[in-house]
């Protein structure tokens, strides 16, 4: 049976961030609920396209999750033992937010099944959290982040984000130092991206400076070596594990090249799927969702309803699998096989890429080991410039 990662999308949260520019916002209880059936809705009516396919991960993302009821996850999951095949030892990850849930609502998560929380640090500096606008400090981190071990997680992610406007190195290096002193499993450590629409973008001269460009570059490597000394393996370019904890939902997007071993289904507002040769993402409308999945619509739209909200349906061409595949798998640190290249389009990399290949690893920003091509560290450092060449 083909293998499939789930991805839920909950477009909500108790308030904007600056830099934030995701498919979410605040919304009142009645609306959440709203969505919550709605979704409900979709999960079922899709669940035939799946039958012949295991749920190896299942991912909470939005907006933030946890701003949901307990039992609202609870009903989401339960549908999905309902509805698909979930593997015993799938991995249910739920994004979340300090201060949104406490001791007692992460029990009755982890009860429904949730295996893995990412929480949403992104500094253990207080001025630049609320710099950021996040609705939590440092201290309420710490306190969830306790709250969950004492509950039983025993896989925590936590997000990070460097080169924010007004930081410095030393900066930087304290909110490393407290979050490695914790131990997760996991931690996500991204430079900000100033994203065209945000509050950050439009007002960007009331801002502290940003980093420059050998500053965050150097924030980077810090990264790297702390995290290194504390016993994490950097997996992928942002993305650092303790041995045996590496995101297995993330590496199914990263590594979906090895084609028609995984795919990749969203479900929920502006969710964005991958099965085989197509591509499409729901709307990100939130009324039409909505009235889509309304009960009185059943009639209607019947078990076509799926089809209604899907927008931008694409079917990707033999070249732009290729590329995909280069260009997501050569984010991570092990690279990409070349032997697997050939058994999924029937093709030799060297054939289709291999001016790319031979130009970056002359200049020692590629290696190629055995069956393997990888990004080098100096390769690292200008990867989005290289992975543009396989666009």
């Amino acid at each position: 049976m083909r293998s499939i990662g789930l991805y839920i999308h909950i477009p909500f949260c108790v308030r904007k961030c600056v830099y934030c520019d995701f498919l979410s916002g605040p919304a009142t209880r009645q609306r959440q609920q709203e969505y919550v059936a709605a979704l409900l809705r979709e999960l079922v009516w899709e669940s035939a396209q799946y039958t012949d396919a295991v749920v190896k991960t299942i991912f909470f993302g939005g907006g933030t999750p946890s701003v949901l009821e307990a039992e609202e996850i609870t009903a989401i999951l339960d549908c999905l033992r309902l509805q698909y095949q979930i593997d015993a030892d799938a991995e249910i990850t739920l994004e979340m937010n300090p201060g949104t849930a406490d001791q007692d609502k992460l029990l009755k998560l982890k009860r429904a099944g949730i295996n893995r929380l990412s929480i949403g640090l992104q500094s253990a500096d207080n001025a630049e959290l609320k710099m950021l606008g996040r609705i939590h400090t440092y201290e309420d981190f710490l306190r969830t982040y306790h709250q969950a071990r004492e509950t039983g997680f025993s896989n925590i992610n936590i997000d990070l984000m460097s080169a924010l406007p007004g930081q410095h190195m030393e900066h930087w290096v304290r909110t490393l130092e407290k979050v490695a002193a914790l131990q997760p499993e996991h931690v996500s450590a991204y430079s900000l991206i100033i994203e065209e629409g945000t509050p950050l973008y439009e007002h960007l001269d009331a801002w502290a400076p940003v980093p420059e460009e050998d500053e965050d570059r150097q924030m980077y490597e810090e990264t790297k070596r702390l995290l290194a000394q504390q016993g994490y393996h950097r997996y992928e370019i942002s993305n650092y594990a303790k041995p045996g904890y590496a995101c297995r939902h993330n590496s199914i997007y990263w590594q979906r090249g090895v084609w028609h071993t995984a795919d990749f289904v969203g479900f929920g507002l502006g969710a964005s799927s991958t099965v085989g040769d197509r591509r499409w993402e729901n709307t990100k409308n939130m009324k039409r969702y909505l009235s889509v999945f309304q009960e009185q619509n059943r009639k209607r739209y019947g078990s076509s309803a799926g089809e209604s909200v899907k927008e931008s349906a694409v079917k990707l061409s033999v070249m732009e699998q290729m590329a995909e595949f280069m260009f997501l798998g050569l984010r991570m640190m092990g690279g990409v096989s070349k032997r697997e290249f050939a058994d999924s389009f029937a093709e030799d990399m060297d054939e289709i890429y291999g001016t790319a290949l031979q130009k970056w690893t002359q200049m020692g920003m590629m290696a190629q080991e055995d069956d393997m091509v990888m990004l080098t560290d100096a390769g690292i450092d200008v990867s989005n410039t290289i992975l543009s060449d396989f666009v």
